[in-house]
Parts: structure tokens; sequence; C-alpha cells
């Protein structure tokens, strides 16, 4: 087995997919375009769902990268071994090109070669699917790992709930997956052990997907006249094991950031578990929001959709500084050294580093009055208290209204003889997570996943709108963000103050004008530069010279972009602006609909 830094790995990784005809494509950003039902890109599949149902990708049938992923569904297990918030997920993806053969041997191969990965086949373990009522059992991709070599005491069959992938949201492209998995060396914890249990013998390192399916909204399952596969390797838990490390902390990933925690601390990493768990989470939620910030849609912290993660995380993270005795203003300091240590792999951290700290900064200053404001709000809930328990509802609501932690809660209550109700208080959090989650989904309805002609039409508006605020207000204005369904368009744009009335009644006119014109609307394939040269809006900041889609509004309007799109501007309808507002610090929101002449 080959010691591998995390950089070393990510390369070997690309290196090898371009060596069997992958083309090797850059992260996408962290804030979906192509799923509605999510605020972070959550997997390296999210940003090339329409390719997997069918549309053609400028760069071919064979795709592989290292996707930024966030998930914080686990957020409160961050501070064990394994759990983090930001996460690299290497993959490679066939669009309609080979199958289960080939996906299968290259995994094999990377895995046990000795000119790439080197690990011992038999310390290997490999689950199919069972079958179902919905898809049949997959013995063909046992039968294909049997064909390596690998012995059959080695494969297991699992439900659904181990080796079935997706949708990534209610709907879309799933289907059956092989994982693979490596022995830890931890004794069996019964006569059934297998990789389905959680007792730690097994730790999964891969993820082969087959996707056959489409889950259509009434729950079936019908097959893709297009079959994919979409993998995925975790870099942070592959790397851990590469290096032979009992926590992802513990590696190459973390150890800067980690040695720069107790520096500004005087205290030891080890010192003991509360102190190893708070140096965690300070690790993990800074990156993270080191990334938010960085992505070139980068989101500032907020009371609402990914700013309130962001918020969030940020918070937690000068939460558990303050308890290692860390003085404030602490954070941007360490997301100096995770922008350091990422920004050959992800030049764009480096490139909005002013933004990242800034941002920290502030958010530290915010949070420091939220603790003072919340201090008052308890001692006038302590007033009018009857008898010794602090209600679960009043204590959610120091939490959601003030941002005052829970943990601050129960510290000042146990100082001062209370008892708090958490089991109040995690109903509470529950129903707002409820409340929230719905939310979300109907905000980010029919996003671009969604492809009927009312929300073509609505997106070819928003390129049009997007040139028109250039036009109006300058090159400040940049694409932070959009949201569009059947009945009207969201776009979140980087400009520093609000937009006068008379400068949005210019910017309506210019899309109107356009959308009078008759433009056709005709999309091209070119590399980046070609785009670049040709005056395409976009990010050509990128370490890949990809081919990518260009359209174009008649001499209007040019962008990078996936569609998808009306065949004429003039099929748009009258465009009229309902709302300008502030999104987040910098960043401005407009709403605006299409209606039929």
């Amino acid at each position: 087995m080959k010691q591998l830094t995390s950089k070393e790995l990510r390369q070997l990784y690309l290196d090898f997919f371009a060596s069997k005809g992958h083309a090797v494509i850059p992260s996408a950003s962290l804030i979906p375009e192509n799923d509605p039902t999510v605020l972070f890109t959550t997997a390296g599949m999210h940003p090339l769902v329409p390719y997997l149902l069918g549309a053609k990708h400028p760069e071919g049938k064979r795709l592989a990268n290292a996707q930024k992923c966030v998930r914080t569904g686990d957020i409160d297990e961050v501070g064990d071994a394994s759990h983090c918030t930001f996460f690299e997920m290497l993959g490679n993806w066939s669009l309609g090109d080979y199958f289960k053969q080939e996906a299968i041997a290259y995994s094999f191969e990377f895995l046990t070669s000795k000119e790439w990965l080197g690990l011992d086949k038999d310390k290997l373990y490999f689950t199919c699917f069972a079958g179902d009522e919905d898809a049949p059992k997959d013995t063909e991709s046992a039968e294909i790992w049997k064909s390596h070599g690998v012995d059959e005491s080695h494969i297991f069959f699992l439900g659904k709930k181990h080796n079935w992938w997706g949708p990534a949201g209610q709907t879309g492209p799933c289907g059956p997956d092989t994982e693979m998995f490596i022995d830890t060396g931890l004794p069996a914890c019964g006569e059934d052990c297998s990789p389905a249990c959680s007792c730690g013998k097994y730790l999964e390192i891969w993820n082969d997907v087959f996707m056959q399916y489409n889950k259509t909204a009434d729950g079936k399952y019908v097959p893709l006249s297009q079959k994919n596969v979409d993998t995925g390797m975790g870099l942070d838990r592959t790397v851990t094991i590469m290096q032979g490390k009992a926590s992802v902390y513990d590696t190459d990933i973390f150890s800067p950031v980690i040695q720069k925690i107790a520096a500004l601390s005087g205290k030891e990493y080890t010192e003991d578990p509360d102190t190893t768990r708070s140096f965690r989470i300070i690790a993990d939620h800074v990156r993270c929001a080191a990334f938010i910030l960085g992505d070139e849609k980068g989101v500032t912290p907020s009371n609402v959709d990914q700013g309130y993660v962001l918020r969030r995380l940020i918070r937690r993270a000068v939460r558990y500084a303050l308890r290692l005795g860390i003085d404030k203003m602490s954070l941007a300091s360490i997301a100096q050294v995770v922008i350091d240590n990422y920004k050959d792999a992800y030049p764009e951290l480096e490139r909005n580093q002013k933004r990242i700290i800034n941002e920290l900064n502030l958010e530290e200053e915010r949070f420091s009055r939220t603790i003072t404001q919340g201090l008052k709000e308890f001692e006038k809930l302590k007033v009018r208290l009857e008898g010794k328990i602090i209600p679960g509802k009043d204590a959610f609501r120091l939490y959601d209204t003030f941002g005052f932690p829970l943990e601050f809660t129960l510290e000042l209550a146990h100082e001062q003889g209370l008892e708090v109700d958490t089991k109040g208080f995690e109903e509470a959090f529950a129903r707002h997570q409820q409340i929230s989650g719905a939310g979300a989904e109907q905000r980010f309805k029919g996003g671009l996943a969604d492809t009927g002609e009312a929300t073509a039409r609505l997106h070819t508006a928003t390129h049009l709108l997007h040139e028109a605020l250039r036009r109006v207000l300058g090159e400040e204005v940049e694409q932070r963000g959009s949201n569009i369904t059947a009945e009207r368009l969201r776009f979140d744009f980087a400009f520093s103050r609000k937009v006068e009335n008379d400068e949005l009644k210019e910017v309506e006119r210019l899309v109107n004008q356009a959308i009078e014109a008759d433009y056709p609307v005709t999309c091209e394939e070119m590399s980046v530069n070609e785009a670049k040269n040709k005056g395409a809006i976009g990010i050509f900041e990128s370490k890949y010279d990809n081919i990518v889609k260009v359209y174009a509004a008649g001499d209007f309007s040019k962008e990078i972009c996936g569609g998808p799109h009306a065949d004429r501007t003039g099929a748009l309808g009258r465009f009229t602006i309902q709302k300008e507002q502030s999104s987040s610090a910098g960043v401005r929101r407009i709403k605006a609909v299409l209606a039929s002449e």
C-alpha cells in the first residue's frame, strides 16, 4: 500500500481515469444549479443530472473530477473520528458509454494495482444489491468481482438501504450500487458481522452506482434509455487509510489546521476527549466555511438558506474556540491555513481570500453582539420563570431568534440552579427543521432540474436580465445564484448598494427590448478561452481547459450555461421586475415574471 498525501491521492485518481479516456473536469460550485431540493452540492453527480438524463456533455461520455461537497445532516456528529461537513468526492462517470464490466474493472485496478493504490485484495470486501420489488438482484456485479479473483466469501448482498443510490432529491436518476470496503482489522462483532454493521470492522472507501432507473413523482422506477455509471470515493476517508491514521483529523488534510489551533489556544490536541472534540469541530467548520465563502458563487452569512447554514458553522466554531480559551477574531487566521493548504487544487480560495477573511471577521463581531443580547434575554426569561425549569420553547427561542446556543443556556442554567427542558427544545428544533426543509424544497422546487417550457423561457429571461444589469450598473454585477420555477425567476447578484427605481426601469426596458427583437437563442460548444475571447459571461478561472456550452441571444447576451432555453426571445412574453432587495451582505436579489402579451 502506497503512503500518499491528500494532494498525491487526488492527482493519482485523476491521472488514472485520464489514462482510461476520461475528460478531467473541474469541481462544480458548492451552490447547486441542477438539483432543486438541496442547498449545497452533496455529491459529484448533482451538477451532472441533466447529462445523466440524456443531455450531451461538452466534454464527452467519460468524465472524472474531484468535487467539493457539503453535507450538514450530521453536523452534531462532527468531532468524532470521521464526520466532516465539507469533503471532497473523487468521481468518474460514464454517460451512456461503459457499464458494470468496465466500471468494476477500473475500480479493482485502481485499488489493487501497485502502480496505483496497491491495496491488498484480500483485505477488500464488496457488497451488491440484493434485489426487491423495484429491481432484480445484482448477480452480474458479483460475478464480475469474482472474475477479478475476489473470493465469494468477500461478497455480500444487501438491500436498498445499503446498496441503492439516489435519487438525490425526490425524483431523478438512481439505481443499484456495488460498494468497496477495507477490513480495518477490528474483530468481528458476531457471526453475522458484515459491511452492513456499524461495528467499525468494515470501512467503505468507494461506491460504484449503476444508474439504470429514473424515479418518477409517483414513486415508480422507470428504466433509463441511457445507462450511466456514477462513482464516488471520499478523498478524506481514503487518505486516512493510505496514511494509516485512526482519524481523518490526524491526516495531512487537517494537521496544519490542528497545529494552528494549538498555537492559538495553548492547549494540546490530545489533552482530553473534550479538547480533542473542540479542536476537530473548529477545524472542520472553519474549513467548510472557507470553502462556502470562497466559492465563485459564494454566499454570505444570513438567516435563510445557505447563509443560515454558513452562519451556524461559523458561530459553532466561535463557541468551541471560546471553550478552548481562544481570543475572539481568531477564525480568519485559521482559515488562512485552509486557504494555503488548498489553493493549488482550488484556486478560487486564493482569488476570494479577501471575502473569506472579511466575512469571518464580520460574523465573529456579530456573534459577539449576539452573545451579549442573548445574556440579556436570558435574564429577562429568568425573571418571568415559574419554577426551576426553563421550557424547551423558550430555550429554542433564545437559539432561533437570538442565535444563543443551547449549550450556553445549559451552562447559565446550571450556574444558577436551574434546569432546561432539553426534550422540549429538541421537539421545537425538529419542528423548525421540518418547516425549514419543506420551505427549502418549495423555494427550490423546479430549479434547472425542471426542463418545462415555462421554466426554459424564464431561464432565457435570466440571461437577458444578467446582461441588462451589467449594462445599466456596470461590470461589478456578477451572478451569485438563481432559482427558477415555472412561475417566476429569482436572480442573486453581487452589487454594493440598492438598485434605484429608475435603474430597475431601465433594466426592465432593455430586457423587453431584447424580447421584442425576437433574437434567435443559439448554442455553441467551445473552449473556455474561446468563450472568454468571444465575450461570454462566466467563470473562466479553472485549472482545466474545458469545452463549455455558450448560449447567445442574438447579439444581446452571451453566457456559459447548460440550458434549457427558449428557441427565440420573442417567445418569452412581457418581462416585469416584481421586487429588488438585499439577499445578504454585498448581494442583491431580483424577482421577476413573464406575462403573455
